[in-house]
């Protein structure tokens, strides 16, 4: 095609471009073009996470420290507040209801105060799970990272929280007459396998509270039937032993539960192999395992819709 310009010379007109033709997929293919924002293949995306570890572990602390910050007590606090907790319910339970039948008293004050710490690693877990990606939408927004650094970095602050109150739960066993042995080293793989349980379900709720900002007023209520279900205040099998076997069972193999009683189990002396279901060791694995997997795929599947709409 050929334009006559004003002198009555011939210009040719702009050759047909190499492109023409092509769609959108088409192109960016042939320029190397990606979806701003597209979530990475699994095992890519693995990588990404490893490659923010420092993050991870700094945003954790971060959030730790500025948690209290406000407070005159500052991280006293992550001790104070489940032991008051745990004095809270002995009031309530252990005196007045009489949910201690069966557990002696120098045995009963250590397995409450476990079990109420314990509790709270999980119920704090899934608590800011819920609100990592809704409460952080300004660093979700500017910031290109993988999304499921924020639910796992909350819940590494929940562990460094109860290793703050492990403290405590070491003092109130020695108190008790519960002194250290080799038993004890048992806490470490019981409380891996529970952060990783707790991690992959923050991960679920991450996802979920991404997309329903309102579960987080749900949640409370949610979890505190679980913590009513799970024996933090009383033993499963005493309080049901009138009741058809299946009950109880379900309520011991319940992760809240299998996760206490593994660490009920290594730190007090009058908590004998006796009061744990069968094969827990293999049921705290199970736990861990289905839901760090499960937890973990589910967010990544959503990767690239967090912070958008």
């Amino acid at each position: 095609m050929s334009d006559t310009t004003h002198d009555g010379g011939v210009a040719l007109g702009t050759p047909p471009s190499a492109d023409e033709g092509l769609d959108a997929a088409q192109l960016a293919a042939k320029y190397g073009l990606t979806v701003s924002g597209a979530r990475p293949g699994l095992f890519a995306y693995m990588r990404q996470l490893w490659g923010r570890r420092h993050f991870i572990l700094a945003f954790s602390r971060a959030k730790l420290t500025a948690q209290y910050s406000q407070a005159k007590l500052g991280q006293l606090w992550q001790v104070v507040t489940p032991l008051l907790n745990a004095c809270v319910y002995y009031l309530i339970f252990g005196l007045i209801l009489g949910t201690r039948e069966g557990i002696p008293h120098d045995v009963f004050v250590p397995f409450l105060v476990t079990g109420v710490f314990v509790f709270t690693f999980t119920q704090s877990s899934v608590m800011a799970g819920v609100r990592s990606i809704s409460g952080n939408l300004g660093l979700v927004r500017a910031l290109h990272f993988p999304r499921a650094s924020l639910p796992i970095s909350f819940s590494l602050q929940q562990l460094q929280q109860l290793l703050f109150s492990m403290i405590v739960l070491v003092a109130v066993a020695v108190i008790f007459g519960s002194y250290p042995s080799l038993s004890w080293l048992l806490v470490i793989p019981a409380l891996l396998l529970q952060f990783v349980f707790n991690t992959g379900l923050a991960l679920v709720m991450a996802r979920l509270g991404s997309k329903t900002p309102d579960l987080a007023q749900l949640m409370p209520f949610i979890m505190r039937t679980w913590m009513y279900a799970s024996g933090v205040m009383f033993s499963i099998p005493v309080m049901l032993k009138d009741k058809p076997a299946w009950i109880a069972d379900v309520l011991q193999y319940n992760p809240a539960a299998i996760y206490m009683d593994l660490v009920r189990f290594a730190m007090i002396d009058g908590y004998g192999s006796e009061n744990l279901p069968d094969h827990v060791w293999a049921a705290g694995l199970g736990w861990a395992v289905l839901l760090g997997v499960v937890g973990f795929v589910y967010f990544w599947k959503a990767e690239e819709r967090y912070g958008r709409g």
